[in-house]
């Protein structure tokens, strides 16, 4: 079988400042560390022993989620790019209520290439593609046992290129998703199905954790 666990980052500084994140990058809260810590300990029973690969969005909140995930596991990690949030252009960094008064809905006629009334934020299909193109290329990697950190818009596009969702429905899809989820995925030797063993589990958190 081969398993993926998906990891949404836990509480980070934009959260508690009431800003937009996107690639607004800022680290992780008190808060945060602590909810990454029993983030890592419910995968190390979820994983077992054995070899598991982690790799991560590159921005700070979720590369510090995946280091103190990967100190438990006593594995390296990779991060990358292409596994970042949604970018919202110079809307990132700003209050939510500015982004509110300023977006605007998708068309259902053209849901991917919206940009949501931001000129230089990313479309659905720019996140879309690069996710969908890192999750294919994980998948692909020899070692059965994976771990994926990302942010909680983009783990739907995650999910979407693991069940091999065609990339312009993937904008019709939602999968929400608390700070600090973890999703599972699974394929099984001899179908080659992939399920969605469990959706965005906050069960190892406490009550108090910032949602979002």
């Amino acid at each position: 079988m081969k398993d993926l666990f998906v990891v949404t980052h836990t509480q980070s500084v934009h959260h508690l400042e009431n800003k937009v994140g996107g690639w607004y990058d800022t680290g992780l809260t008190p808060r945060g560390e602590i909810d990454a810590a029993a983030t890592a300990e419910r995968l190390a029973s979820m994983v077992g022993g054995g070899d598991v690969e982690i790799f991560t969005s590159d921005l700070l909140r979720a590369s510090q989620t995946a280091a103190i995930i990967a100190k438990r596991l006593q594995r390296p990690f990779v991060s990358t790019a292409d596994l970042r949030e949604i970018s919202y252009g110079s809307a990132g960094g700003m209050p939510n209520d500015w982004l509110a008064e300023r977006q605007t809905p998708a068309p259902d006629d053209n849901r991917m290439d919206h940009r949501g009334g931001i000129e230089d934020a990313e479309t659905r299909r720019d996140i879309a593609s690069r996710v969908y193109r890192r999750v294919e290329s994980i998948v692909e990697r020899p070692c059965d046992r994976k771990i994926i950190v990302t942010h909680g818009f983009a783990l739907t596009f995650v999910i979407a290129a693991w069940i091999k969702m065609p990339l312009d429905a993937a904008g019709y899809l939602s999968f929400p998703a608390r700070s600090g989820s973890i999703t599972h995925l699974r394929q099984d030797d001899f179908w080659k199905s992939r399920s969605v063993v469990s959706l965005a589990d906050v069960s190892h958190l406490k009550p108090e954790a910032t949602d979002g």
